[in-house]
């Protein structure tokens, strides 16, 4: 069970143990909006246990009460906060006095455990699974602040991974035929709120590419002139396009003709058999459009990943987090190495309910102006991944492990 103690501590342990390359000049940086610092995920991920389940105790008293403002991330209901743009102004308090307070705070919860009501039980297994969500933020948003460093500095002393495949492959596909097919999650173990509300929708005959788009294939639309034909772009892609002058993914770099990417293990040449990554929806469309072809919609991608994918192995969790190789690699599956974009909006289901609570911020709220990705990337925790998550992003965001499935429409 996921909210069971041992889980909690090691979940918990887990974030700190990524924190072990860091150089202590590394918990501040914020290079832009989205990215938060390695400081503040340690710390909002503690306040959302110290918040939402030990204030409940009598005997409890909170570490610092400026916390709150500090670390609240958006509960309006909780209270104000700091503004996100600003996280890495917060010199103090320091790395030190967070690492204590996040053993404060699992220490109290150790101590309370077999007094957690029912409620708050959901609710510590929730901030489980909430802080998983942030080890794979953490990670991103270094690559991003490491990214930006002209010296290109590594986290990881290791040679990054390499694919194994050589030479390009066209992607094989498979034939959903058409039908009325269920979706969302069944049963009793974990799933988020949006996730909830299993439904029947019908799907008409399409293909899905068995392979995501490579590396290889995509430098042949930018070397095709991708990046400058308007015909395959979104207006508000091409709008964006113009104004952030993008010719290529994020982390890409051209030396001396040849191309080069920043991973956590530096930078290094680009391994052409790999899924491209760090791709807005925008270009992802754009691409599709290219191949005359389309991204799949939520619901034919999860209906795909139940007819072609095995079981998640969650015990030896290739392309996920727990495997330690932070970049992708080739890979035919449907989970774990990049999230991939689909065509979707980010909508409730059938008879979604917002908790009542503060809680219920989590995730109704944002349900508009974003897009589905499925499928979990190379710093998803395994245990965290499932064929019903839902994860979402606005259309011109990419820095986050995301990628391209394609799907064509079939007449039959």
């Amino acid at each position: 069970m996921s909210s069971d103690i041992h889980y909690f501590l090691a979940v918990r342990k887990t974030t700190e143990a990524l924190c072990e390359h860091l150089l202590l000049e590394d918990y501040h940086l914020q290079p832009m909006d989205d990215v938060s610092p390695p400081k503040w995920h340690l710390a909002h991920t503690t306040w959302f246990f110290e918040t939402f389940i030990l204030k409940a105790f009598s005997d409890y008293h909170c570490v610092d009460p400026h916390y709150d403002f500090l670390f609240n991330s958006y509960y309006e209901t909780v209270g104000p906060r700091w503004q996100r743009a600003a996280r890495g102004d917060l010199s103090r308090p320091p790395v030190a006095d967070i690492y204590t307070y996040r053993a404060a705070v699992n220490t109290a919860i150790q101590q309370r455990y077999d007094q957690l009501s029912s409620r708050q039980r959901m609710l510590l297994e929730l901030g489980i699974h909430h802080e998983q969500q942030h080890q794979e933020l953490l990670l991103t948003d270094l690559k991003y602040s490491l990214g930006i460093n002209p010296l290109f500095p590594a986290l990881l002393s290791t040679e990054a991974p390499q694919s194994c495949l050589s030479g390009p492959e066209m992607p094989s596909w498979h034939r959903i035929p058409p039908g009325v097919y269920t979706i969302g999650h069944e049963g009793d173990d974990f799933c988020f709120d949006n996730e909830k509300g299993l439904h029947q929708v019908f799907i008409n005959p399409c293909d899905i590419a068995l392979q995501v788009v490579t590396n290889r294939e995509y430098l042949a639309f930018m070397a095709s002139g991708g990046y400058g034909h308007s015909r395959y772009w979104l207006s508000d892609g091409w709008d964006w396009v113009q104004s952030e002058k993008i010719s290529a993914p994020l982390h890409w770099h051209q030396r001396d003709g040849d191309w080069f990417v920043f991973t956590l293990y530096g930078l290094v040449p680009l391994d052409l058999e790999a899924p491209v990554t760090h791709i807005s929806y925008f270009e992802a469309d754009a691409y599709a459009r290219s191949q005359g072809a389309r991204l799949p919609t939520e619901f034919e991608w999860e209906v795909a990943a139940r007819q072609c994918a095995e079981p998640l192995d969650r015990e030896n969790p290739a392309h996920f987090l727990e495997a330690g190789q932070w970049q992708p690699v080739a890979h035919a599956g449907f989970f774990g190495n990049i999230w991939e974009w689909t065509s979707s909006a980010y909508l409730p289901y059938p008879g979604f309910a917002q908790d009542p609570g503060a809680v219920g911020e989590y995730n109704g709220k944002f349900m508009n102006g974003q897009y589905v990705l499925r499928g979990g990337s190379c710093v998803t925790p395994v245990s965290h991944i499932r064929p019903t998550y839902r994860n979402f992003f606005m259309p011109d965001k990419r820095w986050q492990f995301t990628g391209i499935r394609l799907a064509r429409c079939v007449k039959e």
